[in-house]
């Protein structure tokens, strides 16, 4: 199947310094125009071209490669592929379960958000913006998510999606069968090895031993879309983690 990269270049509602350098010959960037209006509001323009990009991707038969400086741009990529008629597997990897809702959060950051919103918990304002549905928290897999708080932690808990702790299970666990989606948040990767995130968190694993779960993936799985939250850039001041990010990106989409 035939990568096509999207990059979004916002975070949240506002651009994102540094990460328009990353686009290749080739790849999409999504320019939205932004409102002077409230944040979601200002979010929805973004994502709204985000997601038909996505779906008309997916009807030419390609795969769309979405990189975005927030999460919350994995919102647009499940509507593309609804828009598309793709009901995916959802693999989220990620440091965070990004499932708090306004009544769970104790920082009020919408980011720490989208997969609630996802399957169909707490704020409902950007899903309706894309014209989407929720997903079935029964096809949504949760990877990592060493952070989490504690009425985060309870609210997950009780849905059906599934929490793999260790990525590694990945390498064994028995799956839902179909075409899958991989969101892939870059502070899963062990500070040590990809320091310059916007929410470090301690421990994870190994951009190696991440590099083996991914293609493993690749060889086991039908991934129909991936997506991708960024490091920061600015922080990357030697491109280290920027680089280290890269790689991954590469493995899991089965590029050389």
């Amino acid at each position: 199947m035939i990568n096509r990269y999207i990059l979004n270049p916002f975070f949240l509602d506002e651009p994102m310094s540094g990460l328009e350098e990353l686009a290749k010959p080739g790849w999409h960037i999504n320019r939205a125009e932004l409102p002077e209006s409230t944040m979601q509001t200002r979010m929805s323009a973004i994502h709204q071209p985000l997601a038909s990009r996505v779906a008309e991707t997916l009807r030419q038969g390609e795969r769309p490669i979405t990189v975005a400086g927030d999460c919350c741009a994995a919102l647009p990529v499940a509507a593309g592929l609804e828009h598309a008629g793709i009901n995916p597997i959802l693999i989220w990897l990620d440091a965070h379960g990004d499932f708090n809702t306004w009544d769970t959060t104790p920082s009020g950051f919408i980011g720490g958000m989208p997969l609630a919103m996802l399957v169909g918990y707490g704020d409902g304002t950007l899903m309706d913006a894309l014209n989407q549905r929720s997903l079935p928290a029964d096809r949504v897999i949760l990877t990592d998510a060493r952070d989490l708080d504690p009425a985060e932690q309870t609210l997950l808990a009780q849905t059906a999606v599934r929490h793999l702790s260790d990525p590694r299970v990945l390498l064994s666990a028995t799956l839902p069968q179909g075409p899958t989606w991989v969101h892939f948040d870059v502070d899963i990767i062990d500070p040590r090895d990809a320091p310059s995130v916007l929410y470090p968190a301690p421990g994870g694993l190994s951009a190696a031993r991440l590099a083996k779960i991914f293609r493993s993936l690749v060889q086991q799985r039908e991934i129909v879309a991936v997506s991708m939250s960024t490091w920061a850039p600015e922080q990357d001041t030697d491109g280290h983690t920027r680089d280290v990010c890269l790689r991954l990106l590469s493995a899991l989409t089965g590029s050389p």
